[in-house]
């Protein structure tokens, strides 16, 4: 397959993917807003939600609905729209697209077209929850929001049970109590931060363990982000560098990678991880 080459400011018809507010409008950015003016056609989630943010900021351009139920319909439509209107941008109902929201079946095609895709960067849910939340920044893991059915949510948090990486969540408010108990179930008693309304005016955190949060009671309007402490047990309780590595790889890490994180539990040079686990594998 051949490689793919793109500069931002060539004359390709473009997409910008623009990051919206994800409460205070204050929050946008003056290249968002420029854009939003500048291209020739808006997508977006709810078209009444977008016309919002568009008066606010006294933009005036046209809009198409872009859903998850018709994203994967949309997709020959628009590109046939690129033949005629060289610049659109790509918005949610709230923050950065495609994180938990439809847009990546169209960049991928897009991008297989030759059509230049550009991120006109701003709010986001994840890192906004993440960097006020007192867990471990790094590394995280986005998972979004977890399956509906009890048995594939305990499936995708087994997984993680022993991995190191903090955990970042979105869930509704009807489901946060119910979805608190399973990941305590299965992840033990952990940190953790529950961002709720973030940005806007009743913006509240519930930071504690998750022992004690499974009993508490929680406002069931607006979305919350879960942030919850990555496993501890592996650099416990495996001291062995062979063992260690084929741990990781069990859990879903490649050789490199699970060398590396071995290598920082041990609190030695991946060179000695690397050297005794090839001698013995």
């Amino acid at each position: 397959m051949q490689t793919q080459i793109s500069f931002s400011h060539d004359h390709r018809p473009t997409l910008y993917i623009v990051s919206t507010p994800i409460g205070n409008l204050d929050d946008i950015t003056y290249r968002a807003v420029e854009t939003l003016k500048m291209v020739d056609l808006i997508l977006c989630e709810d078209t009444r939600v977008t016309s919002k943010l568009l008066k606010a900021y006294d933009i005036d351009k046209p809009l198409k609905s872009y859903q998850k139920f018709n994203e994967r319909a949309s997709v020959d439509e628009i590109i046939d729209i690129f033949k005629t209107h060289s610049k659109i941008a790509l918005v949610s109902d709230a923050g950065t697209p495609l994180i938990s929201d439809p847009g990546f079946i169209l960049v991928d095609a897009l991008l297989n077209e030759s059509i230049n895709v550009i991120s006109i960067p701003g709010p986001s849910a994840v890192l906004s929850a993440l960097v006020t939340s007192g867990v471990e920044t790094m590394p995280f893991t986005f998972l979004g929001f977890l399956p509906r059915k009890v048995g594939a949510i305990k499936d995708v948090l087994s997984t993680y049970v022993h991995r190191a990486e903090t955990l970042v969540i979105y869930e509704s408010p009807n489901r946060i109590s119910k979805t608190l108990k399973i990941i305590y179930e299965v992840l033990g008693n952990r940190k953790l931060s529950i961002g709720r309304e973030l940005t806007k005016k009743f913006e509240t955190y519930y930071r504690g363990y998750l022992k004690d949060m499974v009993t508490e009671s929680f406002d069931t309007r607006g979305e919350y982000v879960l942030i919850i402490e990555g496993g501890k047990e592996a650099k416990q309780t495996i001291t062995d560098p062979i063992k260690l590595v084929d741990h990781y790889i069990k859990q879903g890490y490649t050789e490199k990678e699970a060398i590396k994180q071995a290598s920082n539990d041990l609190g030695v040079h991946k060179s000695e991880v690397y050297k005794a686990y090839k001698i013995n594998t």
